[in-house]
């Protein structure tokens, strides 16, 4: 209430209402008031309970395993389930936060239940399939809950199971990195992107993270470019069947984020023809032991770079300190990334430590300042 107070003043000020109006605007609010939510000792009770709760279970079965008969165990995996969900709708109408944590573990415990069935009757392997089971008890919790729990998870494990069956029918080809990275980075800035301005400011948090993430851990994958050092049998580089579906969830990522948010579109589609780029910014060499590995050029970084300072940009654009901080140190990653892998190595022991402690100062104190301004551009757009 002290913030819209100050408002209330700010607009009695400036002439926008008048002492009637101003009244009535805060009747109006006072009756509209609600009690406070739970409070953080609360949800962090709960949290650790059930992370607690479900690893004793997990425990506990996992030492009986042996002990029982395969009905035995069906039965056991069966009542996992009921016991949790059953527990949730019990208690739902008393205290809603429980049944969550419940109905939480029961959407858990789905995806080891799965699996357990699946080695308790020895069925034919192919665990893409567990995902997508998995993926579909996520989202039916999410359409009969509602909750932000079955929300996370559900839009964690579809696009985890499409990426999943990709990857299993791609792995022995050549290039198979590259598509399911190109793939992964436009999820990743989906998630930074797409559920910016939800109102469930934990399924964003979660996903924010995930994205952050996904990013870096796609373009460390990406910088390797079409380099082929398996083991295995090289069958060849990716079909274009494999290639067809993997543009094809490509593009149905893009439009799942558009759906929920339309600007997210452009940051999806810079970050897309970034991941199309890079695997072709590099050199492979050849030792004389034959072992091939491959060396950025200096184009690779740029593109990166530009790619963190069009998320930042973006994020003062959509007035998000979250977005902006993750581009500005996205950026400096980079520049830490160019440094250790095409300057330092060419300097002198000492000189290359001297440099880095004046990049480490330096740059850090530049990086800082920018960031400072870019967040405080945001809070005069929002003020």
């Amino acid at each position: 209430m002290q913030a819209f107070e100050q408002f209330l003043v700010r607009w009695r000020s400036a002439g926008v209402l008048d002492e009637p109006t101003e009244a009535a605007i805060r009747k109006y609010e006072e009756s509209q008031a609600t009690p406070s939510g739970r409070r953080w000792q609360v949800i962090l009770a709960l949290v650790m309970g059930g992370i607690l709760l479900g690893s004793g279970v997990l425990l506990f079965v996992a030492a009986h395993w042996d002990d029982v008969s395969p009905g035995a165990r069906l039965a056991l995996v069966m009542a996992m389930l009921a016991l949790f969900h059953v527990a949730g709708i019990l208690t739902r109408e008393r205290f809603s936060g429980f049944a969550t944590t419940m109905h939480a573990l029961g959407t858990v415990a789905s995806g080891a239940a799965i699996a357990l069935v699946g080695q308790i009757f020895n069925m034919q392997e192919h665990w893409p399939a567990a995902v997508m089971l998995w993926a579909i008890c996520a989202a039916a919790g999410w359409w009969l809950l509602g909750d932000e729990f079955q929300q996370t998870l559900a839009l964690l494990l579809v696009p985890a199971w499409l990426i999943c069956e990709l990857g299993d029918r791609a792995s022995v080809y050549n290039g198979a990195d590259v598509y399911l990275c190109r793939i992964i980075a436009v999820l990743g800035v989906v998630y930074l992107t797409a559920f910016l301005h939800s109102r469930r400011r934990v399924v964003y948090g979660i996903l924010f993270a995930v994205g952050c993430v996904l990013l870096i851990f796609s373009t460390m994958i990406l910088r390797q470019g079409w380099i082929w050092n398996g083991y295995f049998h090289d069958w060849g580089f990716v079909p274009s069947s494999l290639r067809l579906w993997g543009y094809a969830i490509l593009l149905l990522v893009l439009g799942c984020g558009w759906r929920a948010n339309r600007k997210s579109l452009l940051p999806g589609v810079v970050v897309m023809a970034m991941a199309f780029v890079v695997p072709w910014l590099n050199v492979v060499k050849i030792e004389g032991s034959g072992w091939r590995h491959t060396e950025p050029r200096v184009a690779m970084y740029a593109v990166v770079a530009a790619a963190c300072v069009f998320l930042a940009w973006w994020g003062v654009r959509e007035a998000s300190r979250a977005v902006v901080n993750f581009g500005v140190a996205a950026f400096a990653l980079t520049v830490l990334w160019f440094y250790f892998s095409d300057i330092m190595g060419k300097l002198d022991r000492s000189l290359g430590l001297i440099v880095l402690g004046v990049l480490f100062l330096a740059g850090g104190w530049a990086l800082e300042k920018t960031r400072r301004r870019m967040v405080a551009s945001i809070a005069e757009v929002t003020a």
